[in-house]
């Protein structure tokens, strides 16, 4: 073998343990969420944009018989691909209280608290500057959400210096977090209810609910049941991304032949990947797609993005922070050692990312709106998720140094 082919072929090597090293890097799905995010600005805002716009309003139908889902790109995402999304949440936050940190209630005050505040705050400041406004108001729970991918990957940017136990309550804050977005989705974000495709919904979870029962644990036998939900809730009018976590309930945790075998975390396994790598930076690069060119400070300083903007930068902080000092001053609970506030405030400005979940839930707010109205929600997510994002980070750092100092 000559020298040139030899150069080329331990290029070629190179490049791919390259590859191997970043995916196995913990923070290599949040890297890649904000890669996909910051191209999709700058395309919205170069010559690009009409290729991007005419890309996510792309017509894609799928007809069956007299059954038909015709649905823009954009929609096909955010009701298709996020529902797979719901799903890997719904068989995450079924594991948590089945066998995880979460089936002792000792280990549920803490984070339930500081969940419940962080949601409860950025709502109310939200509320607070749109009160006067209807059609703004519609968007009041953007700032509650937590993007739990994002906060993660930037702690995991702290190396092993993070101890075990900030994980543990930044995961689980995010659970409940997703728990409230869950029900705010279901309850808040619902368009006319249609009876006869409900009712199909119904006897899908009767069926589910069998196959759980008599112990099945074929996943495909679930995921085609899974499949007709999707649809039934589609057209009914309950947002279709719910079917993930309802399918999720009643994948078997254990089977009955062997309890060393998990259906449930088999399939989260294998959805990981998937939901990490590919829907949720799809996700991003079709929502995150903001254009700031002729934008001025009225828009900047609108009251949606703003009220957003400071839900996710102070609502957050003061929100998390706040309840679980309450709780620890009525001793409800108690910090753990490895846990001073100051590494619990770097945390409570961490859930201040809201990206991905704000962003679904913003698409949802304003999807009847799109082209009417005169503010983007999408600038206040981007900049309150990216000051919570560095605020989080300097104070974990400072934090966990002093801790290593002492």
């Amino acid at each position: 073998m000559n020298p040139d082919s030899m150069g080329r072929n331990n290029m070629k090597m190179s490049k791919k343990a390259m590859i191997k090293n970043f995916f196995k890097m913990e923070a290599a799905g949040g890297i890649l969420l904000v890669s996909t995010a910051l191209l999709a600005i700058l395309i919205a805002n170069s010559p690009l944009y009409s290729y991007y716009t005419f890309l996510i309003d792309t017509p894609f139908m799928i007809k069956i018989g007299t059954m038909e889902l015709n649905k823009p790109l954009l929609l096909w995402v955010n009701d298709g691909l996020m529902a797979i999304f719901f799903l890997l949440v719904g068989l995450e936050l079924k594991r948590e209280f089945v066998e995880g940190e979460l089936s002792d209630i000792k280990n549920i005050i803490l984070p339930g608290l500081g969940a419940f505040g962080g949601m409860a705050v950025p709502a109310i400041i939200y509320i607070s500057l749109n009160s006067n406004d209807p059609m703004a108001m519609r968007g009041w729970a953007i700032p509650s959400a937590t993007d739990i991918a994002f906060a993660l990957g930037v702690l995991s940017l702290l190396g092993s210096r993070v101890p075990t136990i900030l994980k543990v309550f930044l995961t689980s804050i995010a659970i409940f977090d997703d728990i409230g977005a869950i029900v705010i989705i279901a309850l808040f974000y619902t368009s006319k209810i249609s009876l006869t495709p409900l009712i199909v919904t119904g006897v899908c979870i009767a069926i589910l609910y069998l196959f759980n029962r008599r112990g099945i644990v074929t996943k495909s036998m679930y995921i085609i049941i899974g499949v007709v939900m999707w649809v039934a809730m589609l057209k009914s009018g309950v947002h279709a991304t719910l079917t993930g976590v309802i399918l999720a309930m009643f994948i078997p945790m254990r089977t009955r032949t062997n309890p060393d075998v998990s259906p449930l975390k088999s399939m989260e396994h294998d959805l990981h990947s998937a939901v990490a790598y590919i829907i949720l930076p799809v996700f991003a690069f079709f929502n995150a797609g903001v254009n700031l060119r002729g934008m001025g400070l009225d828009q900047v300083f609108h009251s949606v993005p703003l009220g957003i903007a400071l839900g996710l930068f102070f609502g957050k902080q003061i929100g998390v922070l706040g309840f679980c000092w309450l709780g620890v001053k009525l001793r409800i609970t108690k910090l753990p050692k490895e846990m001073p506030f100051m590494s619990l405030y770097g945390i409570a400005a961490l859930c201040g990312i809201g990206f991905t979940m704000s962003l679904f839930i913003g698409s949802l707010a304003f999807e009847e709106t799109v082209g009417n109205q005169v503010f983007d929600e999408r600038l206040g997510i981007i900049l309150g998720s990216l000051f919570s994002g560095i605020l989080g980070y300097l104070v974990l750092r400072k934090s966990l140094r002093h801790r290593l100092s002492q």
